[in-house]
């Protein structure tokens, strides 16, 4: 049991996200040739925006905030963000969920 702990905590999944900020609420929008669209409510100021989307998939992906990493585009709409402990089949199958419920 323990082994099988310490293995989930090296996976790492690489995704590529497109945010556009200070929408009216947080939204998934689509996915499309490995890009994620999001809208989320904050302003691109101070980081706001940064922290409103780890906040926001955090919830949505039902993981905890440390476990997601930008690692590029702190300052831009297109970002790559890191997913620790979470495979990139079960990413995709649960975005893909995701997507398909909302309204």
């Amino acid at each position: 049991m323990i082994e099988w702990v310490m293995m989930m905590a090296d996976i790492e999944t690489r995704l590529t996200v497109r945010v556009q900020p200070n929408a009216v609420r947080n939204m998934l929008l689509d996915l499309n040739d490995g890009v994620l669209r999001v809208k989320i409510k904050a302003p691109p100021v101070e980081g706001k925006a940064n922290r409103e989307l780890v906040d926001f998939l955090s919830v949505v992906l039902g993981i905890r905030k440390s476990d997601i990493r930008i690692e590029k585009g702190l300052v831009g709409r297109n970002k790559v963000i890191t997913i620790f402990g979470l495979e990139h089949a079960r990413l995709m199958k649960m975005l893909a969920g995701l997507l398909t419920h909302k309204t």
